[in-house]
């Protein structure tokens, strides 16, 4: 198969854009860890349906009323665990909030 040099600087100039693209990306995730405050994790289903003994309908149901709030990643979604303890402290018992805060809330050590 022959390729011309205008085909191939065309393909060129396509993978320069997407290698540009990926660049980006990776800066962003880079610094992500400065998004979010240092003794701040993420959650996400899985962690709350486990914590609460709900379903994953459940936290859908709470994140469409407003209740819980969220925010997605890539379609993933992602709980700040400081509003999940706001959560907790509305509608759970102090039960649930002692087991969040000894799994979710202790410093990390590095």
């Amino acid at each position: 198969m022959y390729i011309d040099n205008d085909d191939f600087s065309v393909w060129m100039q396509k993978l320069y854009a997407k290698l540009e693209e990926l660049c980006k990306d990776v800066r962003i995730l880079r610094n992500a860890d400065r998004v979010l405050p240092e003794d701040d994790n993420l959650l996400d289903n899985q962690d709350l349906c486990l914590l609460f003994k709900v379903s994953i309908k459940t936290l859908q149901r709470y994140r469409a009323i407003g209740a819980l709030p969220y925010f997605t990643i890539s379609g993933k979604v992602y709980y700040k665990a400081s509003d999940v303890r706001e959560f907790i402290k509305e509608r759970f018992c102090v039960t649930t909030l002692r087991q969040f805060e000894k799994e979710h809330c202790t410093k990390k050590k590095k």
